[in-house]
């Protein structure tokens, strides 16, 4: 069993990371009961203090020396827990956005699969989004920003949105197929 020191614990970073974890409700109920354009503004809000948060997080992290064991989890655990809260919401407003949803199952079943294929096979881990990674979240949360200020946009560009999205996560996706084999041949 993996002990945490309280420190790392209850480091701000960390603690950035859990009040991440614990908006998503917050959100996830505010638009799905949004009745006018305000109800999507406060929504919008929402996400935009987790979008900061999450670069705060971060930003503190490295300039402070406070990257923790427990941070490299819990951060990219909010990221994945805020886009799939975002995308599901969408689905019931986007017909589209189940695409993007299965894909997005796709492509963070692949990395948690591979992720433990690297530990069993040689012990390693992926330290670190990599920076396509990276570009793929922040495109996510400009589009799914948009769409949360915009709720009435036209169905095409909506459609163009989501598809940009896709294509960023596809491409992600393959992107990061090479750092595995490389990772998995090292030993």
């Amino acid at each position: 069993m993996i002990m945490y020191k309280r420190k790392e614990i209850f480091s701000v970073p960390n603690i950035l990371g859990y009040f991440r974890i614990l908006l998503i409700p917050f959100f996830m109920y505010t638009y799905m009961t949004a009745n006018d354009s305000k109800d999507y503004y406060v929504a919008a809000i929402i996400v935009g203090v987790s979008s900061l948060s999450d670069f705060f997080d971060g930003f503190i992290a490295r300039k402070y020396n406070m990257v923790t064991e427990l941070g490299k989890f819990v951060d990219p655990l909010a990221d994945k827990l805020t886009q799939g809260a975002l995308i599901i919401c969408f689905i019931f407003k986007y017909h589209y956005m189940r695409y993007l949803l299965a894909l997005y199952i796709i492509k963070e079943g692949f990395m948690a699969i591979m992720g433990l294929v690297m530990l069993r096979h040689n012990g390693k881990k992926l330290d670190g989004a990599k920076w396509f990674g990276k570009v793929s979240t922040a495109l996510v949360y400009i589009v799914m920003f948009i769409l949360l200020l915009f709720p009435m946009m036209d169905e095409n560009i909506v459609n163009a949105l989501i598809l940009l999205c896709g294509i960023s996560m596809a491409a992600t996706l393959v992107l990061y197929i090479p750092v595995f084999v490389k990772m998995y041949k090292e030993e």
